[in-house]
């Protein structure tokens, strides 16, 4: 198996820094009806009132990749530390990343090559400016943007609230789903309809000892129609054990250019 993943355009990065994902549980979080009437405020701070409180978490996550003709699994070990750090490692450490606030790293034992970046490339590929933050918000079910900073119109939709907002973009487009029971994220999208971009999410959640975090999380990545798919799926989920997050790039590997 190929555990480099085609490092390039698009897939590759969502690959190394969405590899936290999700995880397939037998109590998936569902029900809950919709008010109609609720104002896009509302909506909004009940979001933020259900932030999963956790300072560590851990746990095994399956990674279904697919890129045209290009299809691939793998399943890696995650820890993480809140605000501070993602580390994932492949079977056997054959691929491993460690991702901070200021630095995405990993490497790959089966092409002796390692990168070490900033998020700048991610950013350039989606036209917005990406940070931990936002990675990390998205691996939990939170808006990637902070939507407490301008407004939006509210409507149902599916059976979730949808959120637009009142003023357009002028680069970039964004929308966010909310399901009812938890006020949190179901989809969210971000595109640039004059460079054939788009990158959506969509979740689906589970309770691990009251935090309400994602269950299976679907990806879906086009650009000029080429379409990246990438499903997450978490198991055996803890949080708050005590770990660490061993990373060095073994000697002599080459350092590659993500193109």
């Amino acid at each position: 198996m190929n555990l480099h993943i085609n490092i390039s355009k698009i897939a590759a990065t969502l690959v190394l820094l969405f590899t936290l994902g999700a995880c397939k549980s037998t109590k998936s979080i569902t029900g809950g009806e919709v008010n109609s009437r609720l104002s896009a405020k509302n909506i909004i701070n009940a979001h933020y009132s259900n932030q999963p409180q956790f300072k560590t978490l851990r746990g095994r996550v399956k990674i279904d990749y697919a890129n045209g003709d290009d299809s691939q699994g793998v399943n890696v070990s995650l820890r993480m530390e809140k605000d501070k750090v993602i580390w994932m490692s492949a079977p056997l450490g054959v691929v491993k990343a460690h991702i901070t606030p200021n630095k995405v790293s990993f490497y790959n034992k089966l092409q002796n090559e390692y990168f070490d970046g900033d998020f700048s490339y991610l950013s350039d590929l989606l036209g917005t400016e990406l940070d931990f933050e936002k990675v990390q918000n998205l691996l939990l079910g939170n808006a990637v943007l902070d939507l407490r900073k301008e407004k939006f119109n509210s409507e149902v939709y599916n059976g979730n609230y949808q959120l637009k907002p009142r003023k357009a973009r002028e680069l970039f487009k964004i929308l966010f789903q909310l399901e009812p029971k938890n006020f949190k994220i179901a989809a969210q999208e971000i595109s640039q309809p004059e460079n054939a971009r788009q990158l959506m999410a969509k979740y689906t959640y589970q309770n691990i000892s009251g935090n309400i975090l994602p269950d299976e999380v679907k990806i879906t990545a086009e650009e000029a129609g080429d379409l990246t798919t990438i499903d997450l799926s978490f198991r055996n989920v803890e949080l708050n054990k005590p770990m660490n997050f061993p990373y060095k790039v073994p000697k002599g590997y080459d350092k590659i250019t993500l193109k």
